[in-house]
């Protein structure tokens, strides 16, 4: 089997900023995994925040033997980022040596659209409101906090859509009290879900306090091992494939927390309708999916996935599995 990674640019349709920074392009890793004519292929969005770079997932997948299965890749690589690109290329290699979708192969029902939040970049109060009457259509808003300014925001971009569900993001910016402070205006302004509100390794002043607005695992939850360190914390957890390194785990994470009593948010980083595709699989039936990622793009992969009124589509076989 030969590897190929190319690193990939997209260039976002407006400057991005979350309380990290900002950016104008979403970097990605595209890789290709090629077989007696076939090809399958998948993409991983390195994290900084995990120490990930373009180089180092690239030297990570780089490493690996030409013999490889997705049994075996667990074994290989750690959950992350480089595991994700290339579990989700064995996937889509096999659905195509197969002449079936991968959800056929996973013994999954056919997959439906899905209803994905919109992400609102982080901005002044009177910008947010602006961005959020611009978007207040959408029926799912979501809102990158964790600064001193979170309540102007959060009140800006209420009253620039009404009508719309809010879920936010903290960003492991607060604290527990700053959360208990803030509860109980979330929750006259109607926010659905709180992701990550305190950093991941001192979340333990989560357990035991009120939450009246639901509390979500992000940066807390990679895969099923991480399960055991949520408990009396957190009401969701947030998949990310870029986090569980894979769709295989993905699923896997997401069978492991239902069963567990969790509700289940499908996440995404910043990519293209490559790195969106296997997720589609995994927020079936989510509380909430955020799998926003191309409509924050300017530029797209051939043959993208489809977002409408109803939500966002499954993979054409043409994009990927």
């Amino acid at each position: 089997m030969d590897i190929e990674v190319t690193p990939d640019v997209f260039r976002l349709a407006e400057v991005f900023t979350i309380s990290r920074g900002s950016r104008t392009e979403a970097r990605v890793l595209t890789v290709r995994l090629s077989d007696a004519g076939v090809t399958g292929w998948g993409e991983c969005v390195p994290y900084a925040r995990y120490d990930e770079t373009l180089e180092s997932v690239t030297e990570e997948i780089l490493g690996l033997p030409s013999a490889l299965s997705r049994a075996a890749l667990y074994d290989l690589l750690p959950a992350g980022a480089a595991r994700n690109a290339v579990d989700c290329a064995l996937w889509d290699l096999e659905a195509k040596r197969a002449g079936r979708r991968v959800w056929e192969l996973a013994g999954l029902a056919r997959p439906g659209p899905e209803i994905t939040a919109y992400t609102l970049s982080l901005d002044t109060p009177d910008k947010m409101r602006a961005q959020a009457a611009k978007h207040a259509h959408r029926p799912l808003l979501k809102i990158k906090l964790g600064t001193p300014d979170d309540m102007a925001r959060l009140e800006a971009v209420r009253a620039g859509a009404p009508e719309a569900r809010i879920i936010i993001d903290a960003n492991e910016g607060w604290s527990a009290e700053v959360y208990a402070d803030l509860a109980p205006h979330l929750v006259r302004l109607g926010v659905a879900l709180v992701e990550q509100p305190l950093p991941a390794g001192e979340d333990e002043a989560l357990i035991g306090i009120d939450r009246p607005v639901p509390v979500c695992a992000d940066e807390s939850c990679h895969d099923r091992d991480s399960l055991k360190h949520l408990r009396g914390k957190y009401d969701v957890v947030n998949v990310k494939l870029d986090k569980t390194g894979g769709l295989t785990e993905a699923l896997a994470l997401r069978d492991a927390a239902r069963a567990e009593g969790y509700d289940v948010m499908v996440g995404c980083m910043v990519g293209s309708s490559l790195a969106m595709a296997p997720a589609t699989l995994v927020a079936q039936g989510a509380l909430v999916t955020d799998l926003d990622g191309p409509l924050l793009l300017a530029e797209d992969r051939p043959e993208p996935l489809l977002f409408d009124d109803k939500g966002v589509h499954p993979p054409q076989a043409a994009l990927w599995g």
